[in-house]
């Protein structure tokens, strides 16, 4: 900031800059604002304020005793140091995004605030945080309508508060202070089901149970004095480990928990950095409320093993999880990533610390391998997205007010996990009637988010041999239409496509109208463009996964169309033939019907 003072014909002109945010709400509790002195209040602005703030400028003159200035002396200044510029791994265009949907749900399933976060699974750095209802970092001190709709409630007198002007100079502060305050990092909760990650990984690692380990589940457990109910009534019956987590089975869980006993599951816990702050760049992180280790006895020890009776914030939790299936290191997570001066020259690049192999890299892999059977398969099975392994746990969980909050965790690609997003909705209810739940209400939404974002981080779909396969269609002629009516008309038939050139109107196309090929193909539009007359060369595809079969015959401008065994897993699915030969030459658009056999079938 520049400050200084002048005097123009009487007037007295003071220097001052303000921070000006050009995106109002967006990422507001991260980014934070300063105040009248330009100073941080909130979010990065205070953590980085030694970076930011640079150094004030002065204007030295010459006075008389009285004070009054020495005209012909003249004035010297001490020109200003500019603050430096923080660069941040927030991407702007995964927060608008995430934000939009983030107020969608708010609306659709009544919330009282909704929380996401996405995280790089490897590094820690955090794609996108929103807290909503956010605020206009420009009218930082101004209460927003969803601020007094969903936290304004009544007045000291009871009624309703309908504007900032009802409210004492008290309310308006403590309004304000909730209106600015970071949930993912400034509030716990107790997580519910989302946390049989945790439970899950500690008792892999202990040895107590095995994805093989069979139980029984009658719809209840007896703890002690206590009998503690699955959410299934009748029970989940005679289960493996890993039906049992597909099913967020509590009886399961709570079973595991007491295997383990009191000091190794507390081990977990403290080995996990459960009982420490991850040390988010952000201040006023919360700390986990647990009970110490002499309090914890077997009805704790149950209700802590399914994610109930002790709370964390959610940024913790997600860290966690994504350490977890990353190979078994915790990361930092964080936001910023460096700082350049005025002329773009950096001057610092930030590290952070990483703790490795808080679990083994073979227990992470089951757990990659569990989670993405609950998506596939289980109770997260509406957060799937065809193309993609997705990972992930719903989490349904009574809050200490009375509350309920629905939650769901996840991760992709499954196998080897880039991204980790928490989908949090607070006191949510559903307008459609539908049966209040994680997997409900949360799995879907994050779907949403997920299936835009992956793509647009260059994570390409790998379909299975099942998502590939496609009952034979005929093929649209869209020739002679506009670009626009031609993908319209062929979208509606099921095909996707892609063009070739830049015209306006199709001049041409493969596969020509009337062909026969999968529903799922691709056809190519020529907009213009001479279509090529060169013949493709046939890839050889036997022994590959359907993924990487798929890829060599799109590359190869040929097309895909797939029979045999195809509902195995996408590790144990394999090509066994082709009814094209490798290496003869045919016509682009040319179908080359492939089968598949499942590998780990035995007889």
């Amino acid at each position: 900031a520049v400050s200084g003072t002048f005097f123009i014909a009487g007037a007295k002109v003071d220097e001052d800059y303000k921070r000006f945010y050009p995106y109002g709400e967006l990422g507001s509790k991260v980014l934070g604002f300063t105040g009248s002195d330009n100073q941080g209040i909130i979010g990065l602005e205070v953590i980085y304020e030694e970076y930011l703030a640079g150094k004030k400028g002065t204007i030295l003159t010459v006075t008389d005793a009285r004070g009054i200035e020495v005209e012909e002396a003249g004035e010297s200044r001490i020109e200003p140091v500019n603050g430096g510029d923080l660069h941040i791994s927030m991407d702007m265009n995964i927060q608008s995004y995430a934000t939009q949907l983030a107020y969608q749900a708010m609306e659709t399933k009544e919330a009282k605030s909704v929380s996401i976060i996405v995280m790089n699974a490897k590094t820690g750095e955090i794609l996108a945080m929103v807290n909503t209802p956010e605020f206009d970092l420009n009218e930082p001190y101004v209460l927003t309508e969803d601020i007094l709709k969903y936290a304004g409630g009544t007045d000291v007198s009871g009624n309703s508060i309908s504007s900032g002007d009802d409210l004492s100079e008290q309310e308006k502060q403590n309004l304000l202070n909730t209106m600015w305050r970071n949930g993912c990092i400034n509030d716990t909760y107790e997580p519910g089901s989302t946390f049989k990650i945790i439970t899950a990984a500690a008792g892999l690692e202990s040895g107590v149970v095995t994805p093989q380990s069979t139980f029984s589940c009658p719809g209840f457990i007896i703890v002690e004095d206590r009998k503690i109910r699955c959410h299934k009534v009748g029970g989940h019956g005679s289960e493996d480990f890993v039906h049992a987590t597909m099913n967020s089975c509590n009886p399961v869980f709570i079973t595991v928990g007491l295997r383990m006993g009191v000091e190794t599951y507390y081990d977990y816990f403290e080995k996990f950095g459960l009982l420490q702050k991850t040390g988010v760049d952000l201040p006023g992180e919360a700390g986990t409320i647990m009970h110490k280790e002499k309090n914890i006895g077997a009805v704790e020890l149950a209700t802590i093993s399914f994610g109930q009776s002790f709370q964390i914030t959610p940024i913790k939790l997600l860290t966690t999880a994504a350490s977890i299936v990353n190979g078994g290191n915790l990361v930092t997570p964080h936001f910023g990533v460096e700082v350049t001066d005025a002329e773009g020259n950096c001057v610092e690049t930030f590290e952070y610390p990483v703790s490795e192999q808080i679990v083994s890299s073979e227990t992470s892999a089951t757990m990659r391998e569990m989670l993405e059977k609950v998506v596939a398969e289980g109770g997260g099975k509406k957060a799937y997205i065809e193309g993609y392994r997705i990972g992930g746990k719903t989490g349904t969980a009574d809050q200490i007010d009375g509350s309920v909050t629905v939650s769901f965790t996840c991760c992709a690609p499954a196998d080897d996990p880039q991204i980790m997003m928490l989908f949090t909705l607070s006191n949510a209810s559903d307008k459609t009637g539908t049966y209040r739940s994680g997997g409900n209400m949360a799995a879907p939404v994050a779907s949403s988010i997920m299936a835009e974002i992956l793509p647009y981080l260059g994570i390409e779909p790998t379909y299975s041999a099942d998502e590939l396969v496609g009952a034979d269609h005929t093929v649209p002629n869209v020739v002679g239409l506009k670009r626009d009516e031609a993908a319209a008309k062929l979208k509606e038939e099921g095909f996707s496509c892609r063009t070739v050139g830049d015209g306006e109107t199709v001049t041409d196309q493969t596969p020509l109208g009337g062909a026969i090929v999968p529903n799922n193909a691709e056809i190519i539009l020529y907009l213009g463009a001479e279509k090529s007359t060169e013949l493709c060369i046939v890839p050889n595809v036997v022994g590959d996964s359907a993924a990487a079969a798929n890829r060599k015959l799109t590359d190869a401008g040929l097309i895909m169309s797939v029979s045999g065994a195809t509902g195995g897993s996408s590790a144990s699915v394999r090509a066994i033939s082709q009814s094209e030969t490798p290496g003869t030459e045919v016509a682009a658009g040319t179908v080359v019907r492939v089968q598949f056999s499942d590998s780990s079938v035995t007889d």
